[in-house]
């Protein structure tokens, strides 16, 4: 049992981390491994400064926290310190996927699950060098805290992940799919699935037209409108940027009008999926936060440290890749909430613009831009032929204005590689997603 000391904040997380990685290349196996790690992550504070440290042997834990508490200079202040009023208490156990731990599953039959998909892609004559990978990751995590803190709670994603080159004479389109789920049974009877992305990609190879440049509306599919909020609004949402960016301070006063009134752009830990984060790293409980709120800058995102220096309150996003990194500010499952229309009737007023289906990545802070992967033109109201479009670009807030149109239905994504960075911590899991999403202008070229 770990003895804190008064006079000083510590917390300590633990994971013990599993992971499945197979791979295949043109069908030769690359890859087939799965191992358990074990970290931890210490902390102390005094009110002045924060000691760390990192460690794998998690069994002398009170040893390394005591060296910590050795550096550190006792503060019978501490209790008061604007951060430490700030953390939660939390006792909590959430154990969410026990009875379907992708522990449990044979690596063998992972291995066959993949190989059963791996054949539906060259079906398609134009494809050349496939590749797949199944990925899996299950996560325990438990959380401490000098202030009584005592957190459990476990994490899980699957996934396949294809790619392909596509090639028909001089034609030639980078071809991929990839699906995150949190039950191994969730990834059978996907034949369907993968059959029609495959062909749809072929199509687009084969019939695909240079978009005409310029201004039109564009709908955006909620891949692309979920990375939009999470590349160009989420991250300008992360409290830290502002800390020291008086410009941003001023840019982002909370209350005012940055968007359509019919915009809501919601953050939220507790969604499953990629991004399920039931407690930050800090200990903070997951909690619905509104970026935007019917066009009005309404929140910002926090750990303790930024909620201080703001005087805001904490939003459950604390968080760090692994227990290699102190936790910073970043965001967990990003999505814009829908309207009031179908899909019909968000393209019909359309006279001549462009559905954006899927993307090949997206940036952006004060200016973003959209790499699109398959879209179409919409004329008269309808979808028509596949176009080739470089990038979608324009300003933030502007754009944000010009939102005019939200289906009803939410979809929000998941995906197994990959993931969001942020200074040297890169590829922490988020999810994002959103409706169908009419923009009345955007920048096509």
């Amino acid at each position: 049992m770990i003895q804190f000391r008064n006079g000083f904040y510590a917390d300590i997380r633990t994971e013990e981390r599993f992971r499945t990685v197979i791979s295949y290349k043109a069908g030769i196996l690359e890859e087939m491994k799965n191992p358990v790690e074990r970290q931890a992550f210490l902390r102390v504070y005094d009110g002045r400064l924060w000691y760390y440290a990192s460690v794998t042997d998690v069994d002398h834990l009170q040893k390394t926290l005591d060296g910590l508490y050795a550096a550190a200079a006792e503060n019978p202040h501490i209790p008061e310190d604007p951060v430490v009023k700030r953390f939660e208490k939390n006792v909590d156990t959430v154990i969410s996927f026990g009875d379907c731990s992708v522990r449990d599953i044979p690596l063998k039959e992972k291995q066959e699950l993949l190989l059963s998909y791996l054949p539906l892609l060259s079906e398609e004559p134009s494809v050349t060098m496939a590749q797949g990978a199944y990925l899996d990751r299950s996560s325990r995590f438990h959380f401490e805290s000098s202030l009584g803190a005592d957190i459990t709670y476990d994490y899980q994603t699957c996934g396949l992940v294809f790619g392909f080159n596509m090639a028909e004479g001089e034609k030639k389109f980078p071809g991929n799919w990839q699906k995150g789920f949190t039950r191994f049974d969730e990834m059978r009877s996907l034949e369907k699935e993968i059959r029609e992305a495959v062909k749809e990609q072929a199509y687009f190879l084969r019939n695909s037209i240079p978009a005409e440049s310029g201004k039109f509306p564009v709908v955006l599919s909620p891949q692309a409108a979920g990375v939009f909020a999470h590349e160009s609004f989420g991250h300008k949402s992360e409290s830290d940027f502002m800390l020291s960016d008086e410009s941003m301070k001023e840019e982002w006063q909370l209350g005012k009008t940055v968007g359509s009134p019919i915009l809501s752009i919601a953050e939220y830990g507790g969604v499953p999926g990629c991004g399920f984060v039931p407690y930050d790293d800090e200990g903070t409980k997951a909690r619905k936060n509104y970026l935007i709120k019917n066009g009005v800058l309404a929140g910002r995102l926090h750990n303790a440290q930024t909620a201080a220096a703001l005087d805001e309150g904490l939003t459950g996003n604390a968080r760090a890749i692994d227990c290699t990194f102190e936790p910073i500010v970043r965001m967990t499952t990003t999505y814009i909430e829908g309207g009031d229309l179908d899909f019909d009737e968000l393209i019909a007023p359309i006279k001549k613009g462009y559905f954006i289906k899927s993307i090949n990545h997206g940036s952006g802070m004060s200016t973003f831009t959209i790499a699109p992967s398959v879209s179409y033109e919409i004329v008269d109201g309808k979808l028509g032929r596949p176009v080739q479009i470089s990038v979608l670009t324009g300003n933030v807030f502007e754009t944000l204005g010009l939102i005019d149109g939200l289906t009803k239905d939410v979809e929000l994504l998941s995906f197994v590689s990959g993931g969001c960075g942020k200074m040297e911590q890169m590829n922490l899991p988020v999810g994002f997603g959103g409706p169908y999403v009419r923009v009345s202008s955007m920048n096509v070229q």
